[in-house]
């Protein structure tokens, strides 16, 4: 008899063809990932996976099984979900996504406050890019994502939560640095600007207010940190742009400073996105309402620009 692990695996493993990104996602090793496919498919009694060393190929069979697999697995997950809405308010668990320009900056603020009201609800979070928390909230992987605006979420749900503007970041050494806001003519001109890599809404947002073309800086890190390119900045190798939650972390770094960005805000919305039939929607309006109160609170402590 197969399991819904299995089949967890096995639709992880469609998603990415890639056997070791699949266990990535599922917080499992790739040999236990294997183990499962193959103990599937034998029960199956046939093969769901062509693989070698370059590729997973989904053979004509599986492509028919995964498709009734992924119906099976979200009606099983909508099955928790409803008995878990029966229950009072955030008892029990929730998965939630956060992209990494809201992650390290937003949950440190918003944790204490969730257990303080809540104190029996368990949060698991993901932080990733908002490609792959769409899709792991659309195929049931998450129960919920934060995610920035604008950003295309077909079939889901978006409830807005607030919004905030950009703030460019830069040494105090850099001849903008004592401008009481810095437009984005002056950083189109300037060659030391450092901005995340594709695939980052980030990046989209800031190329889209200040429309950057081709006179885009060439320096873009693909794999680095919001936190990475901050601390570039503290070193004077150029200035980024940063959104507002993230400016109180920003306060015990030496020689910087930070000025508004000169373009008419909101700059980003925030919203958390779910399934249209999402069972405890109810609960996530509880949280939602918490989220509110914490980036109300991060912008308070924020001088107005």
């Amino acid at each position: 008899m197969i399991t819904l692990r299995q089949i967890q695996f096995a639709l992880a493993v469609a998603r990415h063809k890639h056997f070791k990104r699949a266990a990535e996602e599922c917080n499992i090793s790739q040999s236990a990932l294997s183990l499962g496919i193959a103990e599937m498919e034998k029960n199956l009694g046939v093969i769901v996976f062509e693989r070698n060393n370059k590729q997973v190929v989904i053979t004509p069979i599986g492509e028919e099984l995964l498709r009734r697999a992924e119906k099976i697995y979200l009606d099983a997950q909508q099955l928790v979900e409803q008995a878990h809405a029966s229950h009072e308010t955030l008892y029990f668990p929730m998965a939630i996504g956060f992209i990494p320009t809201i992650a390290p900056f937003f949950l440190p603020q918003a944790l204490p406050v969730i257990h303080k009201a809540y104190p029996k609800f368990e949060m698991n979070i993901r932080e990733d890019v908002s490609e792959r928390l769409v899709s792991a909230v659309h195929h049931g992987m998450l129960d919920a994502a934060l995610i920035a605006l604008p950003y295309d979420t077909p079939g889901l749900n978006t409830f807005e939560i607030g919004s905030e503007r950009f703030y460019v970041v830069l040494h105090c050494n850099h001849p903008l640095s004592k401008q009481t806001k810095i437009t984005a003519k002056q950083l189109r001109g300037d060659n030391t600007l450092l901005l995340l890599g594709d695939g980052h809404c980030l990046k989209d947002h800031i190329v889209e207010i200040c429309k950057f073309r081709n006179e885009i800086s060439p320096h873009s890190f693909r794999e680095a940190s919001l936190n990475t390119l901050v601390q570039m900045v503290v070193n004077d190798m150029g200035l980024t742009l940063v959104p507002e939650m993230a400016l109180p972390s920003l306060r015990p770094l030496p020689d910087i400073h930070t000025v508004p960005l000169d373009v008419p805000a909101p700059h980003r919305r925030l919203a958390l996105v779910t399934r249209p039939n999402y069972p405890r929607t109810v609960e996530l309006e509880a949280l939602m309402g918490l989220f509110r109160d914490v980036l109300n609170n991060i912008r308070a402590s924020v001088p107005v620009a």
